[in-house]
This record gives structure tokens, C-alpha cells and sequence, in this order.
């Protein structure tokens, strides 16, 4: 749900001013304007909006919560691509299985047959079947 000002504002429990002011500091930002150019926040923005509440009762500084949010939102961006990495990782893991369970079939296989099998993959795919093989046979580089 997108929210105009006011209605952030009586979500929130704060003036529409407060907001304003947070946006034009950058503590909040957002995520899209109206054809009539009303500001549209979003739900993640009165969640942090939550938080700058909480941060000023602990008396942190508007410049001081304006850190700790960036920082947060670092950490949530590096997890993410930690997340994407482990998916990769585990992904590649699964791929040198099947590798390994399909090279002896291959090598089986009469040469004009394998490469004619080959051909039907996709240039990348046979690029990154040809790059798993040669890690597996020679092992990691670093």
C-alpha cells in the first residue's frame, strides 16, 4: 500500500511537517509520485519511520539516526548478496554432481556422438559445462 502524506502522517502519529522535514533530510524517501506530484511512501517507510521514533526517544540526533538507518540498510544489501552467493554456491555444488555423474557416460560415448550430444547445448551452457570439467580435474585455481 502507498501512502500520501497525511495518511503516513496519522499512521505514523506524526505531522505531516515531521515528514516532510525527514524526507527533505533523507531519512525517509519516496517511492513514487502521483501524475498531481503527491509524494506516494510506502509501507517499509512507516515501519522506518517506527524506527526514527524509537531512535529519537533513545535521544539519538536526527544526524546520528540518519547513520544507524544507512548502516542498516548496508548490512540488509550485504545480506542479500550473501544470500545470492550461498544460492550460487549451492547451485554450482549440484551442477559438478551431475557432471560428475554424467562424464562417464560421455566418455563412453563414440566421439561423433558426444560432440554431435554437445552441439545441442547452448554455446554458454557448453562453455560452463567445459569450465566445470576443467575445475574438477584440475581443482580451484586460487
Amino acid at each position: 500500500m502507498l501512502y500520501r502524506i497525511g495518511q503516513l502522517a496519522r499512521v505514523a502519529g506524526i505531522s505531516e511537517r515531521t515528514i516532510d522535514y525527514y524526507t527533505k533530510l533523507g531519512l525517509i524517501t519516496p517511492e513514487s509520485r502521483t501524475q498531481k506530484n503527491y509524494r506516494l511512501y510506502s509501507n517499509e517507510t512507516s515501519e522506518r519511520l517506527v524506527r526514527i521514533i524509537q531512535l529519537k526517544k533513545e535521544k539519538y540526533t536526527l544526524e546520528e539516526i540518519k547513520a544507524r538507518l544507512d548502516k542498516w540498510n548496508m548490512i540488509i544489501e550485504e545480506t542479500q548478496v550473501s544470500d545470492k552467493l550461498t544460492y550460487l554456491e549451492l547451485h554450482m555444488l549440484q551442477l559438478e554432481k551431475e557432471l560428475r555423474e554424467l562424464s562417464p557416460l560421455i566418455e563412453q560415448m563414440k566421439p561423433v556422438q558426444a560432440r554431435r550430444t554437445l552441439r545441442q547445448l547452448l554455446p554458454q551452457g557448453a562453455a560452463c559445462l567445459e569450465a566445470l570439467k576443467i575445475l574438477l580435474d584440475h581443482g580451484p585455481l586460487l
